[in-house]
C-alpha cells in the first residue's frame, strides 16, 4: 500500500549500488533506503510508472553492479541508484501507448517498490494469470526462455540423446533438464549439495545427478555417468566443468554456453585447456542471449504452460519476503544458499 508524504508523493523503499565494487557483492556493496516518488508521469514522456510485486535475483546483476569490464546488453548500474533486474509488477500510470493502469507486466524493473521505466522495449505484459505471478520471474520469464531458447534453439537435440546439465539445480537447469527428459533423453545433472542433488532426482526427474564438490576428478565422474560419451552439454558455469566435458562429448556433440558462475569473481580466469576436442569430433560450442530470441516468447509460452497445467513440469521456487532482505538474497545466490528459482516478494497484493 502507498504510504503518502508531503507534497503529493509516496515513499519509495529502494536498493541502491553504494559502489562500483569487484567479487561477490556484499551487504557493505549495497544500501536500503527510502525515497519518495510521484505517482503520475510528467506529459511528454513515454514511459510507464509500475508497483513492482516480485523481483528476480539472478547471477548476471553482479555484472550490473561492477564496473564494466566485459560485453553487456544491459548497461552498468550507476552508483547510487537502484539495482536492476527482472521483476513482475503492476503498472500504475503509462505515457506509453502499449501499455495502460491496471496491466500486469514482467520485465527489467528497479529494486524498488515503484520504479519509472522510460524505455519499456523489453517490458511484457502477463496474460495468463492463472499461474502464480512469481512465475513470471522464472519459468514464465527470462529464465524460461533461456533455458528454451539455449536448448532447443541452440541445442537441437534428438530423442534419446544424452543430456549433461550444470549448475541443474537453479532457475534454468532444472527447466533444461526436464525439456530433455520430456525428448526421451537421459539426463544428468550436476549441483553443489546433497540436498540439490536429491532434489534433481525426485523432484525433476534426472536420471542421475552428482554434487561436483564432492568429485576430485570430473572427467572421471563424467565417465562414470555417460560411459558411451555426451552429445548436448547445457554450460551454466564454465571452468573445470566446461574442460571436463570436453573431454567426454560424442562426435558431432552441442555445447550451449549459457553462463559461467565459476569465473565471474576470479582475477584470472581459469583456462580451458582441451579445446582441440571440437575439432576430431566436430562437436559445435555456442554461446547465446536470450534477448535475441525474445521473438519466439509466445511460441515458448503455448509450449510450456499446459506442460505446468498437467504437472509434467514442476518449478521450485525460494521465496524471500520483502525489499529489505533482497541484498541478502542476492548475495546468497553466489554461495549456493538458494533452492530453485530466487524470488523476492514486494507485494504479493
Amino acid at each position: 500500500m502507498a504510504v503518502s508524504v508531503d507534497g503529493g508523493q509516496v515513499r519509495n523503499k529502494q536498493v541502491l549500488v553504494k559502489e562500483f565494487f569487484s567479487g561477490f557483492p556484499k551487504d557493505s556493496d549495497m544500501l536500503f533506503t527510502t525515497s519518495s516518488i510521484n505517482l503520475k508521469l510528467p506529459e511528454g514522456s513515454n514511459g510507464v510508472l509500475v508497483k513492482n510485486l516480485y523481483l528476480s535475483c539472478d547471477p548476471y546483476i553482479q555484472y550490473l553492479m561492477s564496473k564494466p569490464s566485459l560485453p553487456s546488453n544491459i548497461d552498468s548500474v550507476q552508483p547510487g541508484s537502484p539495482i536492476r533486474g527482472l521483476g513482475v509488477s503492476k503498472v500504475i500510470d503509462s505515457r506509453n501507448q502499449n501499455f495502460r493502469e491496471g496491466d500486469l507486466v514482467w520485465g527489467l524493473t528497479g529494486w524498488e517498490e515503484y520504479s519509472v521505466i522510460s524505455s519499456p522495449g523489453y517490458l511484457f505484459k502477463i496474460q495468463h494469470t492463472d499461474l502464480p505471478l512469481s512465475y513470471y520471474t522464472g519459468i514464465l520469464g527470462m529464465p524460461g526462455m533461456t533455458a528454451y531458447a539455449g536448448f532447443y534453439e541452440v541445442c537441437a537435440p534428438k530423442k534419446g540423446e544424452t543430456v549433461f546439465v550444470s549448475a541443474a539445480s537453479g532457475a534454468v537447469g532444472q527447466l533444461v533438464g526436464q525439456f530433455a527428459k520430456l525428448m526421451g533423453c537421459y539426463v544428468v545433472g550436476s549441483a553443489g549439495s546433497k540436498e540439490k542433488v536429491d532434489l534433481l532426482k525426485s523432484k525433476f526427474g534426472f536420471d542421475e545427478a552428482f554434487n561436483y564438490k564432492e568429485e576430485p576428478n570430473l572427467d572421471a565422474a563424467l565417465k562414470r555417468y555417460f560411459p558411451e560419451g555426451i552429445d548436448v552439454y547445457f554450460d551454466n558455469v564454465g571452468g573445470k566443468m566446461l574442460d571436463a566435458v570436453l573431454l567426454n562429448m560424442r562426435i558431432r556433440g552441442r555445447i550451449s554456453l549459457c553462463g559461467m558462475m565459476s569465473q565471474y569473481n576470479l582475477d584470472r580466469p581459469e583456462g580451458v585447456q582441451n579445446l582441440f576436442n571440437l575439432i576430431p569430433k566436430r562437436i559445435r560450442m555456442e554461446g547465446f542471449v536470450v534477448t535475441d530470441h525474445y521473438h519466439l516468447y509466445d511460441k515458448f509460452l503455448e509450449m510450456v504452460i499446459p506442460l505446468i497445467k498437467e504437472g509434467k513440469i514442476v518449478y521450485v521456487e525460494d521465496i524471500v519476503e520483502g525489499i529489505e532482505n533482497a541484498p541478502s538474497a542476492l548475495i546468497g545466490l553466489f554461495h549456493g544458499r538458494n533452492v530453485g528459482k530466487q524470488v523476492v516478494v514486494v507485494d504479493s497484493q
